[in-house]
């Protein structure tokens, strides 16, 4: 009889014992954010209207055409007077970058943002288990990342990823990275540092598709601390709900949309082609058809596949040819806020279309865009701190971000805002100024006279 209880009281507990477990480990494989970082550079690197002016006139290959095409792209561009550039501009040596150029213009942004989150959060450098850092047009040796662990003295036994190539979608690609380490490793710290490299990136050139890019990236430059540690959930400020990767690189059109290459007289710049629209609408749609039954509550996705069904059954019954306008998912049903790539005022148009947003959850990456310019891979995280400086993330909100980068990929993920947050960050000293009365920026007012010159008798002023 004992016996039968033993095998009785085992075969119900053995299952749960099981269920726990998993349960348990699932905890220990969160992945939560306990604090960041942007990088906010020094006033004397501010591209104003009238040195960013100065800086586009002192090209020797650019003529009146390539002047008002230039004029016509930052005008309706979004981006302010308040962006930053890399010191070599001020230098004026853009066309003849050095590589200690580019280090230095990494390593300023490096000991700035790194120290200042290691500070605030009181973890030592020696604690960090995992590093990732993600820049994409700057590949060095030793590597960024072996520089940062030879200033921080990080232990030896730190695992390192050190990503280049990916584009501005790469930030996400590095979380990615770090909730994959967690699976198999517990109570660990993991740093990921991302950025772009401008120093040796700029085009001297006077092809339309590549200095166009001149125009719209600028610096900046974030580093993350996240962690797996259950202890420290209660500290955290989001936590990883789910991440999305999509891939359009075995697609001819998208793979060759966006990517660095010479042009016609050997100057190497970064392609920015025709059909990148294109590409990105596609690849965000088949990126949103996988995120959003992650995201989005039952009754959301039950009503959007009815009003789907009655529109196809009542196309095929109507005789006069009457089209039913097309059913929107409501993605606030599962969203409350939303950090979108800062790729141009186009980018942040044609998502707000897609996803059928307000002005309001627009907000944050056009004020982004108009403050800091696109800044890569980085630029998510400023979307993020204006959200936070505004005092709009509250304990249980859901924020969704969405990148778009070179290959060509759409990344999106979903983070759980874990306790309300309000703490100063890289917006503090201009954040009550915005949003302003008006994004226009004086480009314009200041060079509009491009626009009646005649290329026959044409003289730069």
């Amino acid at each position: 009889m004992d016996f039968l209880l033993l095998v009785y009281a085992f075969l119900i507990l053995y299952p749960l014992f099981v269920l726990w477990r998993g349960i348990d480990r699932k905890r220990d494989r969160e992945c939560y954010i306990l604090d960041y970082e942007c990088y906010k550079p020094t006033d004397d690197r501010k591209l104003d209207t009238e040195f960013s002016g100065k800086v586009i006139m002192r090209s020797k290959q650019l003529g009146l055409n390539e002047y008002k095409f230039l004029l016509k792209a930052i005008v309706s561009s979004g981006i302010g007077e308040q962006t930053y550039g890399p010191r070599i501009m001020f230098k004026g040596q853009e066309e003849n970058p050095s590589l200690q150029d580019s280090v230095s213009e990494m390593e300023e942004f490096f000991h700035d943002s790194i120290e200042k989150l290691l500070a605030r959060s009181g973890i030592s450098p020696r604690e960090i288990d995992v590093l990732v850092v993600n820049v994409s047009m700057l590949s060095s040796v030793p590597s960024l990342a072996a520089r940062i662990i030879n200033h921080y003295k990080l232990r030896e036994d730190v695992k390192l990823f050190n990503l280049s190539g990916m584009g501005c979608s790469a930030s996400l690609i590095s979380v990615d990275i770090v909730q994959n380490v967690f699976k198999s490793c517990k109570n660990v710290y993991a740093l990921v540092v991302t950025s772009e490299s401008l120093s040796p990136n700029w085009y001297s050139g006077n092809d339309r598709s590549m200095i166009l890019a001149n125009c719209l990236f600028r610096s900046g430059g974030c580093a993350i601390l996240l962690t797996n540690k259950r202890a420290l959930k209660h500290r955290a400020m989001f936590k990883l709900k789910c991440l999305v990767r999509t891939h359009h690189g075995a697609r001819d059109e998208s793979y060759n949309c966006c990517l660095q290459r010479e042009d016609e007289q050997g100057r190497l710049g970064f392609h920015l082609g025709k059909s990148l629209p294109k590409a990105a609408t596609r690849a965000l749609v088949d990126n949103l058809r996988e995120i959003t039954p992650k995201i989005l509550p039952v009754r959301e996705l039950l009503r959007f596949m009815v009003v789907s069904f009655i529109r196809k059954y009542w196309s095929h019954r109507s005789t006069k040819g009457v089209v039913s306008p097309k059913p929107v998912i409501n993605f606030k049903t599962g969203v409350d806020h939303f950090c979108i790539h800062t790729g141009g005022k186009a980018v942040i148009d044609g998502i707000g279309v897609n996803l059928d947003l307000t002005e309001y959850d627009l907000e944050p990456a056009r004020m982004t865009l108009h403050r800091f310019g696109n800044t890569s891979a980085s630029s998510l995280w400023y979307v993020l701190g204006y959200l936070e400086a505004k005092k709009r993330l509250k304990r249980g909100d859901r924020v969704l971000m969405m990148s778009f980068g070179a290959g060509f990929k759409c990344n999106s993920c979903l983070w759980e805002v874990v306790r309300d947050l309000d703490a100063d960050n890289v917006w503090k000293d201009c954040i009550d100024s915005y949003p302003p009365k008006s994004l226009a920026n004086p480009f314009m007012e200041k060079f509009g006279w491009i626009n009646n010159e005649d290329p026959s008798t044409f003289v730069m002023r």
